[in-house]
């Protein structure tokens, strides 16, 4: 197997080096892109159109690393510096667009994917709800509001989970106390209690988006 040239692999260039594709539809939320790199490094690595040497995906990375630099903040994990102290970013190589018509399809496709599937509501809220009441900096680098977390836990059937994250049985909806109503939502008398959700899959009491 020695002497083959992988198809696709990593290469760092300069940040410099990594044009967009001003054809790029997608708009981003580059500051939470940024609190996202902060928090845990560069892990995606944007790819680069080996025919138009333009980034087919990562645009919102790319923009975000050049705002982290103008700013003056610290080299994020997974980057490098070279001699003069500029950022080499890790790309993905090897992939060619056929055309710009592929190109630009590609383009979309790449952001559309990755949310097409949507979620499995039960696991979802399940690793949610333990992030939410074990490690609220990991929850909070997520950025899921309030009423998401609530919208989510309204999808999940209580009775459809025979065990919580934790490995113990879901509790029935009358064992979680007359403080809660059919929709497992803390009474809003509660001073306590307000603003808290009861997770159907383990019935913890928490309150996400501290």
């Amino acid at each position: 197997m020695t002497g083959l040239a992988a198809p696709r692999y990593i290469s760092y260039i300069p940040l410099t080096d990594l044009p967009p594709d001003p054809a790029n539809p997608k708009k981003h939320e580059i500051e939470r892109i940024i609190a996202s790199i902060k928090d845990h490094g560069f892990i995606d690595t944007p790819v680069v159109d080996e025919r138009t040497s333009l980034v087919i995906a990562g645009h919102g990375r790319r923009e975000a690393l050049i705002e982290m630099q103008v700013r003056g903040e610290p080299i994020p994990d997974g980057l490098l510096l070279d001699d003069d102290g500029g950022w080499l970013v890790p790309v993905t190589r090897g992939w060619a667009s056929a055309s710009d018509r592929q190109a630009h399809a590609v383009l979309i496709l790449l952001n559309r994917l990755p949310m097409a599937g949507g979620w499995d509501s039960r696991a979802l809220a399940a690793i949610l709800e333990d992030l939410a009441t074990s490690d609220a900096d990991l929850f909070d680098s997520l950025c899921i509001s309030d009423d998401e977390m609530e919208q989510l836990l309204r999808e999940v059937d209580p009775e459809g989970l025979p065990q919580g994250p934790n490995g113990t049985e879901a509790p029935e909806r009358d064992m979680l106390g007359e403080d809660f109503a059919d929709d497992g939502y803390g009474d809003s008398g509660d001073n306590e209690r307000s603003g808290s959700v009861c997770c159907p899959a383990c019935g913890h009491l928490f309150s996400p988006g501290r």
